[in-house]
């Protein structure tokens, strides 16, 4: 468990988040042998492909874009940061994440961060580029009739943060993580189902249980639990500058303003990208089009 993640008996919540905030800041980009062996790994399965980089300001920007399925684009955004467009962006996870033994210590390794204000800023004072997901655990748990689309319902922090620390929001999508998974049951419609009810005897579920939070039963590549090798599309809008806000907290009209742009920016990126993709499905690999059936 790592130390960051859970808060002790009788530790101040302030006194925590300074604890953790003090770790993620001595995290330096991850380098190795074992990161240049995932990056090429990624690269093959997924053979990604990046279009829109050049608008990437140089100074540090908040990375925001739309999430996918059981949160995969982390695993394949992250190397591409790192290797192609060498950018050490720091992703706000849910704190239930930090809190898995032994994987929450690998994801603070490889410089995540708990998902807070606080914490954001302290990260942000420092320059550090920030990665996050306004749609978090929705997005991430979303239904197969929702591809592709943005759940942010009212989440307006990542606005008040860019602005009031003069960042640069900068809008992107990606394409094909969605679609590793097949749902063979739906989150929501899983209470009711019989492997529901299954799971209610067993204690696993109960009636307290939010079916909007419930991801699907998945199923991967020829029905395992493998994912589909989907090649990935990641697109670059135009960054939203708010430089101009440096350590002003922005009017709620002003927020809604900035973030149906920031919004409207990656929906513009992604229906590109969709048609990219869709041009280019022909020009895939036998394998590849067999295990993405």
């Amino acid at each position: 468990m790592p130390k960051n993640a859970r808060k002790p008996s009788g530790i101040h919540h302030d006194e925590f988040l300074q604890t953790h905030i003090e770790e993620i800041l001595q995290v330096s980009k991850p380098e190795g042998l074992h990161i240049d062996l995932f990056c090429k790994a990624v690269k093959k399965v997924f053979d990604p492909h990046i279009v829109g980089a050049e608008k990437i300001p140089d100074g540090p920007c908040m990375f925001v874009a739309n999430h996918s399925l059981f949160a995969l684009d982390g695993y394949i955004l992250g190397p591409l940061m790192y290797r192609e467009l060498n950018r050490f962006a720091r992703p706000m996870l849910d704190r239930f994440l930090l809190e898995i033994p032994h994987l929450g210590d690998a994801f603070v390794g490889f410089g995540s961060a708990l998902g807070h204000p606080e914490v954001c800023s302290a990260l942000m004072r420092e320059g550090h580029d920030i990665l996050l997901f306004p749609g978090g655990a929705h997005e991430a748990v979303k239904p197969a009739s929702a591809l592709y689309q943005l759940q942010w319902r009212e989440r307006y922090g990542f606005v008040r943060l860019a602005a009031q620390h003069g960042y640069t929001i900068m809008p992107f999508g990606i394409v094909g993580p969605d679609e590793m998974y097949g749902h063979l049951i739906e989150g929501e419609d899983l209470p009711g189902s019989p492997l529901g009810l299954l799971l209610k005897r067993l204690g696993i579920l109960s009636e307290n249980t939010r079916a909007d939070l419930l991801p699907p039963i998945p199923v991967g590549a020829l029905g395992t639990l493998l994912p589909k090798p989907h090649r990935c599309y990641i697109g670059f809008g135009n960054p939203v500058d708010l430089s101009h806000h440096g350590g002003r907290k922005p009017t709620q009209r002003t927020q809604e303003k900035i973030r149906a742009e920031v919004a409207a920016e990656i929906e513009e990126v992604l229906a590109d990208l969709l048609v990219t993709r869709a041009r280019n499905r022909s020009k895939e690999g036998l394998l590849r089009r067999v295990l993405t059936i």
